[in-house]
């Protein structure tokens, strides 16, 4: 069995099967019609019937790490088709996977490349389970629908005094086939006007998320959230409530044409106690387009712009806008190691209110460690 932390199903592919020297021999059928043909006539030696992998006492050889069952929906379901494709296309190494696939750019055209994609797509029977298409990037500030396997962190600067430089430290787990767990631990260093730098921890948060709408032919996701956020900052130094919040929202994910897309976030912060903190829905927009070098094959660039808006139910409140210019960059060739840099301004209600640097460092840790992959 391969380790599924190494998964993406696409790494070793059909390239052992069209092997023989250590590059890629053109198909001696170029007139097969279809994907299941071409995985048929010449990859079934290899990856046996159904994409599960022929024992090694079939193969002749020793499985590397990542050999992958297609079938395995926990892992193939993750993959975005055209990331299958690039490694097809590339062979493993430019994506940060194991040498021993070549590169098929000669051997098989876009159709048929396409083609093969498709098919070890349909390998995994279950069809609940939301395809990678729709993990679409991630925004700053505006939460995503895709039930996920990450670490983050998360940082954002004030760019006037008082100095405040806000860290959030997320770990998200996927279990099942739509759900999600969530721990979040912000820890903040603060600079008080006329006093010492502080730092500590502030209230940590637990969440959990359920994809109740994941469709691959309309490119829609939407998810539910509820999350408790537990008074465990010290309020009088400024790293925290004070009080219990509870917060509930929903996250929806639309494709557009061309890799673009646009997501939504509306819920409510519930203080326990509202005479400590008020309550505060908010509805957060982010809309973006992802780019990717070397015809759509290399590494991916993805400008945002998130809309924020947020309001305290109290009276003479008045409803905060900010807006979040950004960019989203892939820092590993396995794509699973990401930054993104941008800048929080509040667009009324100043006074107050700071303009603020932000950044994170994304890893996927489904998708290999810290270490690989570069």
């Amino acid at each position: 069995m391969f380790k599924k932390a190494m998964f993406p199903a696409f790494v070793i592919l059909i390239g052992l099967c069209w092997v023989t020297t250590g590059r890629a021999q053109t198909p001696p059928e170029l007139t097969l019609e279809t994907g299941e043909d071409i995985y048929k006539a010449a990859c079934v030696g290899c990856h046996g019937p159904g994409g599960k992998g022929q024992p090694e006492s079939t193969l002749g050889f020793e499985k590397p790490p990542q050999f992958p069952d297609f079938s395995d929906c926990n892992g193939s379901t993750r993959e975005r088709t055209y990331d299958w494709k690039a490694t097809i296309h590339d062979g493993g190494l430019p994506r940060g996977w194991s040498e021993i696939m070549p590169s098929f750019a000669e051997a098989l055209n876009a159709t048929q490349i396409e083609k093969v994609a498709q098919y070890l797509r349909s390998l995994c029977s279950e069809r609940n389970w939301p395809l990678g298409e729709l993990n679409l990037p991630r925004a700053l500030v505006t939460e995503k629908a895709f039930p996920e396997d990450e670490a983050i962190l998360t940082t954002s600067i004030n760019t006037k005094a008082p100095g405040n430089i806000s860290n959030e430290l997320s770990y998200e787990k996927r279990f099942g086939v739509r759900n999600q767990l969530e721990f979040a631990l912000p820890f903040s260093f603060i600079h008080p006007p006329g006093q010492s730098w502080l730092g500590g921890v502030g209230d940590f948060v637990l969440g959990y998320k359920r994809t109740v709408i994941a469709d691959s032919h309309t490119g829609s996701i939407l998810s539910f959230q509820g999350e408790a956020e537990l008074p465990t900052g010290n309020k009088s130094r400024g790293l925290g409530s004070g009080v219990t919040t509870f917060s509930t929202f929903a996250a929806f994910g639309q494709l557009l044409p061309h890799r673009s897309f646009i997501q939504l976030q509306g819920g409510a912060d519930l203080p326990a106690d509202p005479g400590k903190a008020p309550q505060t829905p908010f509805l957060n927009a982010a809309i973006g387009k992802t780019f990717a070098e070397n015809h759509g094959n290399g590494r991916i660039w993805t400008p945002m712009v998130e809309l924020l808006s947020a309001h305290d139910l109290v009276t003479g409140a008045k409803t905060n806008l900010d807006v979040v210019p950004q960019m989203q960059v892939s820092l590993s060739k396995r794509q699973h190691i990401l930054a993104s840099l941008g800048v929080r301004t509040p667009v009324n209600n100043t006074s107050g209110r700071q303009t603020q640097v932000m950044f994170y460092l994304l890893w996927d840790w489904f998708d290999g460690g810290l270490r690989e992959g570069w």
